[in-house]
């Protein structure tokens, strides 16, 4: 008999052994960012069943995980992998972070984008029905996210970017065509978590540093630029901040106290 099913055969669970983790988990793309914000966070590495895939670690509040960190991540495939694990061991915030190339003059290396809309080239994003929903991230992450750099003093632009599995096949034509259309910058794994996100029903953010630039048609990177490492560090430390802070706030108001 042929029944309607959307679900996949191999389901993303929380399996024997796994961790049960807090509302907010950071996905974080750059190795060398993760390991920073380990060190930042102080957190510690936490063993599960996936660990071939990626590395999760966690901030305890002494009982479970109140803060997760996970990665690195390269591409849509894999990056979409980790979220749905994360979604499936409790996750329910997803911030992203990681580094783009940009896509116009007035952004150069270290400039922060806040990524609100995704143009999807990647094989990930396909698979999950969300029927005619526009790809966006969370409006009101978002906000909370532009408050944060606003406060401290970070200029950053906010809009659509592009996500491309095909590394080497960022053409002439496509980045001229995505320039003329204000498109601001590219990356491989964006539009997938944005789908995923719609799918699972879940909250998703994304905070991206340029670390290259392909505006004049040209490849320029700034991966040895100080203030590509200077700026990628203090916006990572950004997204930790406030994770952790909205993580500390359903942790109060979930809490009961009695009277004495």
């Amino acid at each position: 008999m042929n029944t309607c099913n959307n679900e996949g055969i191999i389901r993303p669970v929380r399996g024997k052994g796994d961790p049960r983790v807090g509302p907010d988990a950071l996905m974080v793309m750059i190795p060398s960012e993760l390991k920073y914000l380990v060190r930042q966070a102080q957190a510690a590495e936490i063993a599960f069943n996936n660990m071939n895939l990626f590395r999760l670690y966690g901030v305890s509040d002494g009982t479970d995980l109140s803060l997760t960190l996970s990665g690195p991540f390269f591409g849509a495939p894999h990056a979409v992998a980790g979220m749905e694990k994360l979604i499936a061991l409790g996750a329910r915030r997803i911030w992203a972070f990681g580094w783009c190339g940009s896509l116009q003059p007035d952004m150069k290396t270290g400039h922060l984008i806040i990524p609100t809309g995704a143009i999807s080239e990647e094989g990930t994003s396909p698979h999950y029905p969300i029927r005619e929903k526009t790809l966006e991230s969370d409006a009101k992450l978002n906000r909370m996210l532009e408050e944060e750099l606003k406060q401290q003093d970070f200029p950053f632009a906010k809009g659509t970017i592009w996500t491309t599995d095909a590394l080497y096949r960022e053409t002439p034509d496509k980045v001229k065509d995505y320039r003329a259309q204000g498109v601001l910058a590219v990356e491989m794994e964006i539009s997938a978590l944005m789908t995923v996100a719609h799918y699972r029903s879940v909250e998703m953010a994304a905070l991206l540093v340029v670390s290259d630039e392909l505006f004049d048609l040209k490849w320029r990177p700034g991966f040895s630029n100080p203030l590509l490492r200077k700026t990628s560090r203090s916006a990572a430390e950004i997204l930790l901040s406030l994770a952790g802070s909205l993580t500390q706030n359903d942790t109060l108001k979930n809490h009961k106290y009695r009277p004495r």
